[in-house]
């Protein structure tokens, strides 16, 4: 490590690259945290005259402290009561002022994107965001995870085919595909003005529009980790969601609110009871139509929301 370089400048210029990182890899806003701090700690309290490459070195500590965490979470995750969905990632509230939660390829951040992800094994996940989000060569991928570039290709080119294929989204996990290649890709402002669309219809008591804004074969997942009440499966179909919303707004609290956000990078909603978080949507958008709708309701999953 270059003498100028100190702990609290290599933190300024790494974390967030860091925490992208991270945060693909666990789906977990708080965990990614607690490791990106756990490796600018060892850092801090290590001699690392040795090493040659610093970026590097902080992708494979924080590489290694992800694939730990998830070993160590396998079995929570077999047992986890519903749909799985990550923490919400809200970019306008960041604590520290910095671009780590909406650093890079947005795209890459979205609830979908980070579905598709979790087809992946830990090792394949590791070199897939490698390799696709932060560009890095087979070499630097390779000391990174422990392999051969040429292994690293190899497991880069099957990851990829795999993100790729078309999950079925009524398996009773949740999953979406990105919009076909070739298909018009939607841009913020017309995701905003399509979220706004169905954050109106809700608030005027007009679920039915919300039939113009679905796609017939959409699907609503909804996680509450068996902490509070949630479908425990996948909703399914335009008509089905437009009820189970109908449903849901009839039994709002006199104090609710809501507000529009930045949800992993694309226009989502954050609802509130009084002054706490109680949900957050975000939406998968095909063709100008909302295709899929994620809830995330588990309070364990809300606690970094403001």
């Amino acid at each position: 490590m270059e003498p100028a370089e100190s702990a609290g400048e290599l933190y300024v210029s790494y974390k967030p690259l860091l925490f992208s990182l991270a945060y693909r890899m666990l789906g977990s806003v708080m965990d990614a945290e607690d490791i990106v701090q756990e490796a600018f700690l060892y850092v801090n309290e290590t001699k690392l005259d040795h090493v040659q490459n610093m970026k590097s070195y902080l992708c494979k500590l924080v590489t290694h402290r992800c694939i730990d965490r998830l070993r160590s979470a396998s079995k929570q995750r077999e047992v986890y009561v519903g749909p799985w969905l990550p923490e919400p990632l809200i970019a306008d509230r960041d604590p520290d002022g910095e671009p780590s939660r909406s650093y890079l390829h947005k795209e890459s951040l979205s609830t979908a994107y980070l579905l598709l992800l979790q087809q992946l094994s830990w090792t394949e996940r590791a070199v897939f965001l490698l390799r696709e989000v932060l560009q890095y060569e087979y070499d630097e991928i390779a000391d990174i995870v422990g392999k051969s570039s040429t292994n690293c290709r190899q497991i880069f080119h099957r990851a990829k085919r795999a993100v790729s294929g078309l999950p079925d989204p009524r398996d009773g996990q949740p999953s979406a595909a990105p919009p076909a290649r070739g298909g018009p890709h939607p841009s913020q402002e017309q995701t905003g003005d399509l979220i706004e669309r169905f954050v109106q219809a809700l608030t005027t008591g007009n679920v039915g529009k919300l039939l113009d804004i679905l796609s017939a074969d959409a699907v609503l997942y909804s996680d509450g980790g068996g902490k509070v009440t949630a479908a425990v499966r996948p909703v399914q179909s335009a008509e089905r969601i437009s009820r189970f919303f109908e449903g849901l707004m009839a039994k709002l609290p006199e104090a609710f609110s809501y507000r529009m956000a930045d949800v992993n990078g694309q226009p989502g909603i954050v609802c509130y009871s009084g002054k706490q978080p109680v949900n957050v949507i975000s939406f998968h958008i095909r063709e100008d139509r909302v295709h899929g709708i994620y809830i995330v309701v588990n309070p364990d999953k809300l606690k970094h929301v403001l």
